[in-house]
């Protein structure tokens, strides 16, 4: 590390990977410092850790207080720190000169295991009630459910002593059996022609080592009785509310096995949801307000994601103008806002992913996800929202209200055509018609591809005729064609955003620097909505033209009208012969 880094560092204040730990007052002993570093190694994120010792928590660097010969206090610090953890951490330790002191800066990654002292202290580095970073108690619950988000274990695949085939209510074996049926070319219909007992062990919902059906938490999950669910497993809870306002209409929690549940939850959707129709040509369009298929799969992800080790419920609430659907737990390692659309599919719960598969109740490609984004948005919805989603819970918000009935029809219209519409055409239509305008980047960021990707997409709807293009290069930008403003029932958008034509611009800026005297070229762009190269060009041909004169340069460049110039430069002939134009003043003995 350098000096440069490390400055930048301690400027950006502590964070979860950013650890101060000032000695001002009281030096940092060793078992405070091991502590700081297993705090360090049990964060969540991949991004590398910091512990800074002699910078206070506002900051300021006091310097760390000598602990060994200055040649031997890094390795001296490292070899510390290895042996005082278990598993034994590697660490990079730097001693850097920093104003008048010195800062000791150790380098902690992210374990992959649980890291606790050789005393058996666990900490984790995460933020606190204050929205602050702190070192917080790390429960061996809090490690499972670690260890399943980041793939190590299954928590459902335990078997639950005490638990066996009594518990089982044969009814829900039915249920799957009649879910497998109803679900044919999406299920594994093997398993209609397993016994019971076959069934289970196919699904891993019961455990025989013991010479006898012991049931998992999986099997206790989706076959148990109501009974059974209480005793043994208490997490399990899904709720479904309907609020108007503040006014609570419907408030029931569920802890029946989870088929049931879902299929309950299914049908009281059903019920409340609406549909109105739209008649293209001879086919008969049904606009919902909220997708069948978008609900199933939010609310199957919140089930099988969800952490089983935290208590709380699946959540279902029902507002006027959205549903959101919550899980406790937060999103599987390596899955983030930015990357929803575009990173491996990873189940905290493998085993209830896979169940929910060979039923047919989820996609078996994985891409849920896709689903819902494509759904909601192909019913002239905006994009589903997960931004309300935290470390510790997922929620997604798919938004109702009135539809775009022409949205709907264009994407119709498409998908009579050549080709229905890809997923990250409808995010980019969607967004046009919404943002009115993006560049390549923007759509990039949209629809979390890379700029060649976005690019290409932006392409074949140009071809296609949905979206224009104007501008070159680095100020190129996208906006709907006229065709599918008109489709959209916005005509007088499509001016407003085609901007105005060449001719136009030069006429605005000629009528501005009659009214100002001079614009820059910074001013040009803003008043022609455009970007500065193209503000450049069209203030050139000016130039070249003869209407406007360029005058200063760099920052101070601006132009004004030629004829202002030139009437600014030609002498007053009127006035006295003086070479400045200006009268000359007499002499004192003039006669």
């Amino acid at each position: 590390m350098t000096q440069e880094e490390l400055k930048a560092i301690i400027a950006g204040g502590e964070s979860v990977p950013v650890e101060f730990k000032g000695e001002e007052k009281t030096p940092l002993s060793d078992s405070e410092l091991v502590d700081a570093v297993v705090c360090l190694a049990n964060r969540p994120g991949e991004r590398c850790g910091w512990l800074l010792v002699g910078v206070e928590d506002d900051g300021r660097v006091t310097g760390a207080r000598p602990r060994h010969k200055p040649k031997t206090i890094v390795e001296r610090v490292q070899a510390l720190i290895a042996n005082k953890t278990v598993p034994p951490q590697t660490t990079r330790a730097f001693l850097i000169p920093l104003e008048t002191h010195e800062v000791l800066a150790i380098e902690v990654a992210t374990s992959a295991t649980p890291v606790g002292t050789t005393d058996g202290h666990y900490v984790r580095r995460t933020l606190g009630g204050d929205g602050k970073p702190a070192c917080v108690p790390f429960h061996f619950h809090e490690m499972l459910s670690r260890e399943a988000g980041r793939g190590a274990l299954d928590p459902l695949s335990a078997a639950i002593p005490g638990a066996g085939w009594d518990d089982i209510d044969l009814l829900e074996l039915e249920r799957f059996r009649r879910r497998v049926s109803e679900n044919q070319g999406r299920s594994d219909e093997s398993l209609l022609n397993l016994a019971d007992v076959e069934l289970a062990q196919a699904l891993n919902a019961v455990d025989t080592r013991s010479g006898r059906p012991v049931l998992t938490r999986l099997g206790l999950l989706l076959f148990g009785r109501e009974s059974a669910l209480r005793s043994h497993f208490p997490t399990h809870e899904v709720a479904f509310q309907v609020l108007e306002g503040t006014r609570v209409v419907v408030n029931d929690f569920f802890r029946w096995p989870l088929l049931r549940v879902l299929e309950e939850i299914e049908s009281r959707f059903r019920a409340r949801n609406r549909e109105q129709e739209i008649i293209d040509g001879l086919f008969r369009i049904g606009v919902p307000d909220y997708s069948p298929l978008a609900f199933r799969e939010a609310l199957a992800n919140a089930a099988i994601h969800r952490d089983y080790g935290r208590l709380g419920a699946v959540l279902i609430q029902w507002h006027v103008d959205h549903i959101s659907i919550s899980n406790p737990g937060g999103f599987p390692e390596g899955v983030r806002l930015d990357n929803l659309l575009v990173t491996a599919p990873r189940a905290r719960n493998p085993l209830l992913a896979d169940a929910m598969k060979r039923v047919g109740l989820v996609e078996r490609t994985a891409r849920g996800i896709d689903t819902i984004y494509y759904e909601q948005l192909r019913f002239g919805r905006p994009a589903p929202s997960y931004d309300r989603s935290s470390d510790v819970g997922v929620e997604v918000v798919l938004w109702g209200g009135a539809s775009s009935i022409e949205f709907v029809r264009l994407v119709v219209e498409a998908a009579h055509g050549k080709r229905a519409l890809s997923l990250d055409e409808l995010i980019v239509l969607d967004e046009l018609s919404r943002e009115r305008r993006l560049t390549t980047d923007e759509a990039a960021r949209r629809t979390q591809k890379s700029a060649t990707e976005a690019r290409s997409t932006l392409q074949h709807l140009v071809e296609v005729g949905l979206v224009e293009a104007r501008g070159e290069r680095k100020g190129r930008s996208y906006h709907l064609s006229a065709e599918t403003y008109r489709k959209l029932g916005a005509k007088a958008a499509y001016v407003r955003q085609r901007g105005f034509e060449p001719i136009q611009q030069e006429q605005m800026i000629e009528q501005y620097v009659a009214q100002h005297g001079r614009i820059t070229r910074r001013e040009a762009a803003e008043l022609c909505r455009v970007a500065a190269r193209q503000a450049r060009s069209v203030l050139a041909r000016l130039v070249d033209r003869g209407t406007l004169k360029l005058r200063g340069a760099k920052k101070g460049a601006h132009y004004v009208h030629a004829s202002k110039y030139m009437d600014a430069a030609k002498p007053n002939m009127d006035a006295a012969p003086g070479t400045d134009g200006r009268p000359r003043r007499k002499a004192k003995n003039s006669r």
